[in-house]
């Protein structure tokens, strides 16, 4: 568990995270605890395979082999029970890009597309910089626990959708999509001939008692109407290094989308991160498992020391990712005075709940995948916090 310990000093090293505590919080002082990128370091392996690369000392172009198309088949087949076919992927630097050009290439301006809001906020970019129109299926919370509203959602794809971006797990809230709510999705869009666009970035992260299944490998009907994005990049903490990878079974589709992706430039990927998903999908397994022990230990870590010593701060336990969905209502603030607040009076730098939609206007985002000691200093800055407001 070393790996998991000890503080990795990231300041002057470009880090969005680190480096622009200034610019996201107005201040140094702030502990970063926002983008979800994880401060452990990347398993030994693609370290290990990095700088054996990196000693050969020529970075020309690079081919995607079956030694990296392996490695991946072998891992969505033994970690998410589900058997692709080489010929089903294609790749991107990354799963928002892929995104964008999967909208390009299967809607048309004007078009309708389905969220399920509170959702990671590059999905309104993603449909709007394309002059697509964002249409909302909202969550329904009780009890901080999120469920999907299958009448208003049926009701939306009746109205005319032609796209519906699922995020599983869901980020923000931490949803692990049990297989009946991904069924009746699945069956609601083949019934009203909508594609899934299903973002499953967070796969690989999911908590003890859950399991994460690829909606596309319920059936071939649905395997058919679905393209699927993944990567290593959250799981081996791998999101500078942009690889990601599409898994698209119908070949017309995929033919579309290929085309998309050439038209744009991203018909390969680039050296280092080619080398890395290969390592990390090989080698980074028990590393992984590792990882999903500490993060466990982290959610209820942080649950019951916020629970026990606050009044003003419910948290929405996960399923998956290595985010935490805090309800900050009591403190009756604002979105704007709840992120004065953070900043401010606790000097924690968090995402703030309303840049994933208006339902999210009083919760903040907490990204937990850091060394113990930073993450208890956050958890203290907020109780400290809540006792001074």
């Amino acid at each position: 568990m070393g790996t998991f310990k000890k503080v990795n000093n990231r300041i002057n090293t470009r880090s969005v995270k680190w480096d622009m505590r200034h610019a996201m919080f107005q201040s140094d002082d702030v502990l970063p605890m926002w983008v979800a990128d994880m401060d452990f370091k990347a398993p030994q392996a693609v370290n290990d395979a990095l700088i054996e690369r990196a000693k050969h000392g020529i970075y020309g172009y690079t081919i995607i082999d079956d030694d990296v198309k392996d490695p991946i088949i072998n891992w969505v087949a033994k970690r998410h029970n589900w058997k692709i076919d080489k010929e089903w992927l294609s790749f991107s630097p990354g799963v928002v890009a892929s995104l964008h050009m999967a909208v390009q290439a299967f809607t048309e301006p004007g078009d309708n597309i389905l969220v399920q809001t509170p959702v990671y906020t590059p999905f309104y970019s993603v449909i709007e910089s394309h002059d697509r129109e964002v249409v909302k299926n909202p969550l329904k919370q009780n009890n901080n626990y999120y469920s999907i509203d299958f009448d208003d959602f049926e009701e939306k794809l009746k109205q005319g959708v032609s796209a519906f971006i699922l995020c599983s797990p869901h980020n923000p809230i931490g949803r692990v999509w049990k297989k009946e709510e991904l069924r009746k999705m699945a069956q609601l869009c083949l019934e009203y001939d909508v594609l899934i666009l299903s973002d499953e970035i967070h796969a690989d992260l999911v908590y003890p008692g859950e399991t994460h299944i690829p909606i596309a490998s319920l059936s071939a009907d649905i395997t058919a109407k679905t393209i699927t994005f993944m990567s290593p990049s959250k799981t081996f903490n791998l999101a500078g290094l942009q690889a990601s990878y599409i898994i698209t079974s119908d070949e017309k589709t995929r033919e579309t989308l290929n085309a998309q992706l050439l038209k744009q430039g991203h018909n390969m990927l680039n050296t280092m991160g080619n080398t890395a998903l290969e390592a990390a999908y090989r080698y980074g397994e028990e590393w992984l498992d590792e990882l999903r022990e500490v993060l466990q230990e982290h959610k209820d870590y942080v649950i019951r020391m916020l629970e026990e010593h606050t009044d003003v701060f419910s948290v929405t336990r996960p399923e998956g990712t290595y985010l935490l969905w805090i309800n900050c209502s009591k403190l009756q603030l604002d979105s704007k005075g709840l992120k004065t607040f953070m900043n401010e009076t606790a000097k924690v730098g968090l995402n703030a709940g309303i840049d994933y939609g208006d339902e999210g206007e009083l919760f903040m985002r907490m990204n937990i995948a850091c060394p113990r000691e930073t993450l208890e200093e956050g958890v203290k800055r907020l109780i400290d916090a809540a006792h001074n407001r």
